[in-house]
C-alpha cells in the first residue's frame, strides 16, 4: 500500500461512499471464502485479518464460526477507527500498523482478502504472516490482482487513480515463489465463486457482465499457506 510519512492513509477509497460500500459488497465473497475453509471449528482459535478495512469480514466470520480472538489490522485510520466502532462486544480487536512484530507466534488461522496486491515487499510480508502463526497456522490469501488476470491491465490503472493505495505488478507465480520461499507449505485454487454476481452496469473494474463472473469464478485465487514447523 501507499502511505504517508506516518506509515498510514485515511481510506483506503478516496470517495467515502463507495468505501462505505465494500463490506456489504463483499459479504456474499466472504462467506464463500468461510465456506471453503476447511477448519471448522475455530471456538479456541486466534484469528488475524490483515487488511482488514472496516472489520466486517471478522465479524462474518464470528457469526458463522465463533473463534476465542480476532485482531484486524490496517494502514487505513478512518477504516480502523470504524471497525472498532462496530465491534460491539465481540472478542475482536483492531490495530493501525502495517505490521506484525508484537504478534509472534500468536494466531492459528489468518486471511487477507484481496490485499497482497497492495504490500510492495511480498517476501517481507510473507515472512511477518508465517512468524506471526503458530506451528501448523494456516494463512488464506485471496486475489485476484495478478498479471494472469484479463481485466488487469485496466484495474493496475484504476485503482491508484481512485484509490490512496498503489498496485503491484505480480503473476500467481510470485505470490507462490514469496510464500514457499518464507517457508509455508503451498497450494492454492481457483476461488471459484458460484452466486450471482449483480450487474449495474459497466464500470471501469468490469467493462462487461462476463468480466463479473469471469473474476470472481476463474481469476480470483485462494492461496492456503501452512507453517509447516
Amino acid at each position: 500500500m501507499a502511505a504517508d510519512d506516518t506509515g498510514t492513509i485515511p481510506t483506503w477509497h478516496r470517495d467515502s461512499t463507495r468505501e462505505n460500500a465494500m463490506g456489504p459488497a463483499h459479504a456474499p465473497v466472504w462467506r464463500h471464502l468461510i465456506d471453503l475453509v476447511p477448519e471448522r471449528d475455530l471456538t479456541h482459535a486466534e484469528v488475524l485479518d490483515f487488511g482488514c478495512n472496516q472489520g466486517g469480514f471478522l465479524r462474518l466470520l464470528h457469526a458463522i464460526r465463533p473463534f476465542r480472538f480476532g485482531l484486524g489490522v490496517d494502514i487505513a485510520a478512518e477504516s480502523v477507527a470504524r471497525a472498532e466502532a462496530l465491534k460491539g462486544d465481540l472478542p475482536l480487536a483492531y490495530d493501525l500498523v502495517s505490521g506484525l512484530d508484537a504478534h509472534a507466534g500468536r494466531f492459528d488461522v489468518a486471511f487477507s482478502h484481496e490485499v497482497v496486491y497492495l504490500v510492495p515487499d511480498i517476501d517481507a510480508h510473507a515472512r511477518s504472516v508465517l512468524a506471526a502463526l503458530r506451528p501448523g497456522g494456516v494463512y488464506y490469501a485471496v486475489t485476484g490482482c495478478h498479471t494472469g488476470n484479463r481485466l488487469w491491465p485496466l484495474w493496475r490503472e484504476h485503482i491508484p487513480a481512485t484509490t490512496n493505495v498503489r498496485t503491484q505488478d505480480r503473476s500467481l507465480d510470485d505470490y507462490a515463489e514469496a510464500f514457499r520461499r518464507a517457508g509455508f507449505s503451498v497450494a492454492m485454487r481457483r476461488f471459484g465463486f458460484d452466486g450471482f454476481s449483480p450487474y449495474d452496469g459497466p464500470s471501469p473494474y468490469y467493462p462487461t457482465a462476463a468480466d463479473r463472473m469471469y473474476y470472481y469464478a476463474e481469476a480470483k485465487t485462494l492461496f492456503r499457506l501452512v507453517r509447516r514447523d
